[in-house]
């Protein structure tokens, strides 16, 4: 053979290969660490039992991601899929609730499945939602469907268990001493790994990841295999649904919380690309229990013993040391960035490959091609130039404008609370008092705006609002600093996360919802961490004054207005609400007048235009993200003061409200446009429809619970209008059609 002559690489196993031989010896060495650090849990086989049982209903789910995954998707809806259905199986089948049979109880849960398997796919492929928009939306409103059927509480069925033994069996030992679940997950995984490797249904998904165009262009039913994958991963979370609901004999709210980070962690860790087009379901399932193994090994601790003094005598007693609340969250949320990066810059340029080439000698194997974005979803088309009048008049012009919808539907809203609650609606400090709850959303959607008009997106935005609550609550109860320390030191751990968003997101090219999604569990565990998963209050009354009225603040400093319509403004008008609309009036003015406020529409719009005009997209992109962060830091620092005291479930849902306000508001979900008068709009009309929904009409207010499922229906409808009414500009096309319909008939008559 000819030295020159091309060689022949044999392709990459779609089964298995080296990286789960890495990850089998990795799992061999952490067990042992395991049983090392604490050998009265890790050295006994129940607990090696334990771990294989609570890998399963991970690994099945991680099973079905793998196919979303190498489909270049993402599934954000899982964790809180697997809770819904516990939860739906238990109402159905509790005995003091519906009270129905176990197996058409199976029926009605596997038909949900399909039905949000088939919603993700749907709003994925055929209304053109990015994946994590549409998904993260689905697992709000599944969390939301969880805590409102379950009306915060537990739900067992023990006793009826007993009458249906075939099917409860499932989450007990069987004969062979190993629990049923193992053997439920060794099926699935072995059916999905033959799936994806060897039959044309692996092949047209690994086809329409790795390039959906050449994929089309070969006749591959791209949508399908997309909404495939969907159903597959949803129906493989529902079946893990049912394993827990066999297991435990009742559910608990907490059913689902963090598991689709668990999970994405899993396959990613698996060896699977968030690129697309690489993944195999034996990494993804060796990748589950890596996982799993990694929460016993923080959630266990390991034994200690302390000294105890009673009277004049010392005991030394045994003890567990386990880590604080909120830890593991964190730990989780650093592993799935880190094993995102892991592939592009280790697995795809074959490090360890070519490094063992190097030392023995030889030629080093051809890297991976490298690029393209994941998830990358509909480019803006003309967000600009749609922000144009649809006639000369004043009022045209204005109904031309992107921002405009939400304008009306804020003074519809207002207008809707005044006709059912006048007495309420009317009064001046009800009215300042759902003025106080719109700053906080409006302060988060000032920076949001940048984020998304720029082309990223922050997930981590309410949970940055924790950390900086939090950080700010811990110096004040704990340290006993002084309030501006307080608030320095509650900013800078704000701006901390905000700067690892941004060099993640730009430094080291991760998509920002990833990004942005570890440092939402981050953020929330920190947050959790300072304060012992307690709520804290009492601290100086200096610090309250950023929450306070201003004629509170007046008097504070021995001052008092004489009686009139200053005095009657500054009891209702707080110190935070001007604080909110001077930091809008600066954020807006530099988005409309100044230059930098153009590059970020333009990087927005098309970044690598933008780059070709000279804009150095990275600062753009990094400066937008520090925002968004420095942004949410001060709604956490005000809503410390506000409140007088800090809760660790601050921020909670407010991710949701405030891209549903930016997007509400004429922002594009695909970057490029945005106003600040549009996403002080959109902020108001999420806050009116909050406030209407909680108002007391004739006796019914409706639970917060199910207003956070109506939410997530306004955020899917507001990108639904975005995508098809701004974006191909579907009215404009009605008009013309009407136009055109009119001078036919005018020459018709004529």
């Amino acid at each position: 053979m000819e030295p020159n002559a091309t060689r022949h690489e044999r392709a990459p196993s779609q089964l298995i290969g080296g990286w789960e031989a890495g990850l089998v010896s990795l799992l061999v060495l952490l067990y042992l660490g395991g049983a090392i650090v604490n050998p009265a849990f890790f050295g006994s086989a129940e607990a090696f039992h334990a771990l294989l049982r609570d890998t399963s209903r991970v690994a099945i789910i991680a099973v079905g991601m793998t196919f979303v995954i190498v489909n270049k998707d993402l599934d954000l809806s899982v964790g809180s899929t697997y809770g819904l259905i516990a939860v739906v199986f238990a109402r159905l089948f509790a005995s003091n609730v519906l009270d129905l049979n176990v197996l058409t109880a199976i029926i009605l849960c596997l038909t949900l499945g399909v039905v949000i398997g088939l919603a993700n796919g749907l709003l994925v492929t055929v209304l053109k939602v990015p994946a994590f928009i549409a998904t993260l939306t689905v697992l709000f409103i599944g969390r939301g469907f969880v805590l409102a059927l379950t009306h915060g509480q537990a739900i067992y069925y023990p006793g009826k268990a007993k009458e249906y033994p075939l099917f409860f069996h499932l989450g007990e030992t069987n004969v062979f001493g190993f629990n049923n679940q193992i053997a439920i997950f060794a099926v699935v995984a072995v059916i999905g790994a033959l799936v994806l490797a060897k039959t044309r249904w692996g092949y047209e998904t690994f086809a329409t990841g790795g390039n959906e165009q050449a994929a089309v262009y070969a006749g591959i039913p791209t949508n399908w295999v997309r909404i495939r994958a969907y159903l597959i991963s949803s129906l493989c979370a529902t079946l893990a649904g049912l394993m827990s609901a066999a297991q435990d004999k009742g559910v608990t709210p907490l059913y689902g919380v963090s598991g689709e980070l668990t999970v994405i962690a899993a396959v990613i860790i698996g060896g699977a690309s968030i690129l697309g087009g690489r993944g195999r379901v034996a990494g993804s399932c060796l990748g589950a229990l890596l996982v799993v193994l990694l929460d016993k090994v923080l959630r266990e601790g390991w034994p200690i013993t302390r000294t105890v003094k009673i009277g004049d005598e010392e005991i030394t007693v045994n003890a567990i040391f386990s880590l604080p609340v909120g830890a593991v969250p964190v730990f989780l949320g650093f592993l799935l960035v880190i094993a995102v990066l892991i592939e592009p810059h280790l697995i795809r340029r074959q490090v360890a490959t070519r490094f063992w080439a190097w030392i023995c000698g030889k030629p080093p194997p051809p890297a991976y091609e490298i690029g393209g974005v994941a998830l990358e979803g509909v480019q803006t088309k003309g967000a600009m130039a749609t922000d144009t009048a649809m006639s000369t008049t004043t009022f045209g012009r204005f109904v031309g404008r992107r921002d405009s919808l939400a304008i009306i539907l804020a003074v519809l809203l207002w207008f809707t609370g005044v006709a059912l609650r006048p007495d309420y609606w009317w009064n001046l400090s009800n009215s300042f008092a759902i003025l106080l709850n719109y700053t906080e959303l409006a302060l988060i959607a000032i920076g949001l705006t940048y984020v998304i008009a720029a082309g990223d997106i922050d997930l981590s935005v309410g949970s940055v609002l924790a950390l900086s609550g939090s950080t700010a609550a811990y110096f004040l109860k704990v340290l006993g600093a002084d309030p501006f320390t307080a608030i320095a030191m509650g900013l800078l751990a704000g701006m901390a996360a905000g700067l690892v968003n941004a060099v993640v997101t730009v430094g080291f090219k991760l998509p920002a919802f990833i990004a942005t999604l570890g440092m939402y569990y981050i953020a929330r565990g920190l947050a959790a961490w300072f304060v012992a998963g307690q709520q804290l209050a009492g601290w100086p009354e200096d610090y309250n004054l950023l929450g306070r009225k201003v004629n509170d603040i007046l008097l504070h400093f021995g001052l008092s207005l004489p009686s009139g319509v200053m005095r009657s403004v500054a009891e209702v008008v707080s110190v935070q609400t001007i604080w909110m609309f001077f930091v809008a009036l600066m954020a807006g003015a530099v988005l409309a007048f100044t230059p930098f406020g153009m590059k970020v529409c333009a990087t927005g719009g098309n970044i690598r235009a933008a780059a070709y005009a000279g804009i150095d997209t990275n600062r753009v992109r990094f400066i937008a993200l520090m925002l968004a962060a420095l942004c949410a830091a001060m709604a956490g620092i005000i809503n410390v003061a506000y409140f007088r005291s800090f809760n660790p479930v601050a921020g909670q849902f407010r991710e949701l409200d405030a891209i549903a306000s930016v997007i509400i508001g004429g922002g594009s979900i695909f970057g490029g446009y945005g106003t600040m008068i549009g996403a002080l709009a959109g902020a108001a009309v999420i806050t009116l429809v909050r406030a209407l929904m909680q108002l007391n009409v004739q006796g019914f207010t409706m639970p917060q619970h199910w207003i956070n499922v109506f939410i997530g229906l306004i955020l899917i409808v507001a990108v639904l209008i975005d995508i098809w009414v701004r974006q191909a500009n579907i009215l404009a096309h009605v008009l013309a059609r009407l136009a055109r319909m009119r001078r036919g008939k005018e020459i018709a008559h004529g």
